[in-house]
């Protein structure tokens, strides 16, 4: 039986639908370059361009994807056409195949290596905007770059390679947590929307590795570095959001990596989540000590988004909702960032966050439907 929405929920996608996104279609929009600017400052106005990424070009692809179809959202179909095609004319290397990491504000290569968090959101954005469009080639493009992370960053025992050069040549940089659970999250929205086999045996072989040289033993959790790495840490914020991918997932429900993340989430929110402010903590040691208490609004939204899927949450769920909404949300957009203290340490407003409130919101939506 569907449970009855908290008000909040309807206020906070009130403030997302009439505030956040149209930041991005008038004062968030560089027409010229058809793309986003990287962040607005608290009064809506852009950033100086430094760079524009194609992470940030294809998270937005995916936020403008998730609208087609919706209610008051007749504009979404031609804007994430227009970021689809940006994605490809600005970012793609006709040279060595795969994405460039940057541009500069000229729409020239800047940063020109290859890498995985990049070729993640690629995947992640076009097998969600194929879902809405179904067009060729959409799904062209996310099979290039499902190739080019089989056939480029796979190590050959189920990892990848966090960043290669521009040719594809060994910066010997190794596997880590963030760009692989990004991965991961791209392999199920392919599975979401098509069978694949392949891709599902890909994404099986990667929780396995990862339960293998990412999961501490004692708690479960997921390290942003593989087990012996020197200066590891975890956050409590990917705990979340790993817990709610595998918890998901029919594939991965089930799955050593699902029974690891499911302990560490206990252990997260116990270390890492002031459960009188709600405050979800940035950086914990092994031990639980606090080594950043920045409060970030994705882990919150993570968390949030988490809770969902958590039996017998539904107090805290409430609870969390209103601290969303009270200490990160507000008339002109949002705070990226809080001190541990709750103080605002960050007020630009990311191009990138509003995905983090789109699948938030998404989670709540399907929850409370």
């Amino acid at each position: 039986m569907p449970i009855a929405s908290p008000p909040a929920l309807n206020t906070v996608l009130t403030h997302f639908h009439s505030l956040i996104v149209p930041l991005w279609q008038g004062p968030g929009w560089n027409a010229e370059l058809a793309l986003p600017y990287e962040a607005l400052d608290a009064d809506h106005r852009p950033l100086p361009p430094q760079r524009y990424r194609a992470m940030a070009c294809a998270r937005q692809l995916y936020l403008f994807a998730s609208l087609i179809g919706e209610p008051g959202a007749a504009f979404a179909e031609a804007r994430a056409a227009v970021l689809f095609r940006s994605l490809q004319r600005h970012f793609h290397d006709a040279e060595h195949g795969g994405w460039f990491y940057s541009i500069d504000p000229a729409g020239q290569p800047l940063d020109k290596r290859k890498d995985l968090y990049t070729h993640a959101f690629i995947i992640f954005a076009c097998a969600h905007y194929w879902a809405k469009v179904r067009e060729p080639l959409v799904e062209s493009v996310l099979n290039a770059a499902l190739a080019v992370v089989a056939e480029r960053f796979a190590s050959g025992d189920g990892l990848y390679e966090a960043v290669l050069e521009r040719n594809w040549s060994s910066l010997n940089a190794g596997p880590l947590q963030n760009p692989l659970m990004h991965l991961a999250e791209g392999f199920l929205a392919t599975l979401s929307v098509r069978e694949d086999a392949v891709t599902q045996d890909a994404l099986l072989d990667l929780a396995t590795a990862l339960q293998k040289r990412f999961i501490d033993r004692l708690h479960g959790v997921m390290m942003e570095k593989p087990l012996g790495a020197v200066d590891n840490w975890f956050e409590p914020g990917h705990q979340f959001e790993w817990f709610f991918l595998l918890e998901s997932s029919d594939v991965l429900r089930g799955t050593a990596l699902h029974a690891s993340l499911t302990r560490a989430f206990a252990y997260a929110e116990q270390k890492g989540v002031d459960t009188l402010s709600g405050a979800v903590s940035g950086m914990l040691a092994l031990d639980g000590s606090v080594r950043d208490g920045t409060q970030r609004i994705w882990a919150q939204a993570e968390y949030l988004r988490a809770l969902t899927l958590r039996p017998a949450s539904e107090a805290r769920l409430q609870h969390q909702l209103l601290a969303l909404q009270h200490n990160f949300l507000h008339d002109k957009g949002w705070h990226e960032c809080l001190d541990a203290n709750g103080a605002v340490s960050r007020r630009d407003m990311p191009s990138t966050t509003p995905y983090h409130l789109a699948t938030c919101y998404q989670g709540l939506s399907q929850h409370f439907c």
